[in-house]
């Protein structure tokens, strides 16, 4: 499914409802059987795009031993401050973070994390990502993405205010992280064969980019 931003994907504190497994068991109330409603693997609250949902247990279980492999391939889009080198792969630990508990950072006994990224387009203060996950941890490209000094635009968890002043107007004032889930390819848990899905950029991150192509041509 193509996720909004904005539709949390588990019920949890402050969010008992309205959420994304809420929604499936009231349209799907078989689901109800299944494990998470058949959700395979989650997006954040403010990231947009694509996730998988299953409608079996066997499909799931299918589904969640392709991530474990690294058989399910996630492509991302994200907007973030500053220039990296042209493409990259960051290997770092995530884990909890050891003072603010509801945040990650890259830590020593963390799990391991890979994202593989490279530059599509940039100006002299941003630049719009491909990035690949070669695992799948929590907040992986925004925590990823933070510690080597290019936090995404709008995340205002792992977002420096201090590498946000350089940013164009447009990008200052975008409200959520600029992360937008935008290709997805898995195997068919039941006939084995490949699939392949898209998202195109959802209209306030095509906004953005427009906006800031505008501010700061690609040199």
């Amino acid at each position: 499914m193509d996720k909004p931003a904005g539709l949390v994907v588990h019920p949890g504190s402050g969010n008992p409802d309205g959420t994304l497994l809420n929604a499936l068991l009231h349209h799907a109330p078989e689901l109800a059987s299944v494990p998470r409603a058949g959700i395979v693997h989650r997006l954040d609250k403010d990231t947009s795009g694509l996730l998988v949902v299953a409608k079996t247990i066997e499909a799931q279980t299918h589904l969640v031993r392709q991530l474990e492999a690294h058989s399910m391939h996630r492509q991302y889009a994200a907007v973030v401050v500053g220039v990296p080198s042209m493409q990259g792969m960051v290997e770092a630990p995530i884990g909890r973070h050891p003072v603010t508990r509801t945040k990650m950072a890259v830590v020593a006994r963390g799990k391991a994390a890979r994202t593989h990224y490279r530059v599509l387009r940039s100006g002299s203060s941003w630049s719009e990502l491909e990035c690949t996950l070669e695992t799948g941890r929590t907040h992986q490209i925004r925590v990823h993405m933070h510690s080597i000094g290019h936090p995404l635009v709008g995340d205002p968890v792992y977002g420096a205010a201090s590498a946000l002043r350089r940013l164009p107007e447009a990008a200052r004032r975008f409200p959520r992280q600029a992360l937008h889930a935008a290709r997805l390819q898995l195997i068919h848990p039941a006939v084995g064969t490949e699939l392949r899905f898209e998202s195109p950029l959802p209209p306030d991150i095509a906004q953005l980019l427009e906006q800031l192509l505008q501010d700061a041509p690609a040199g």
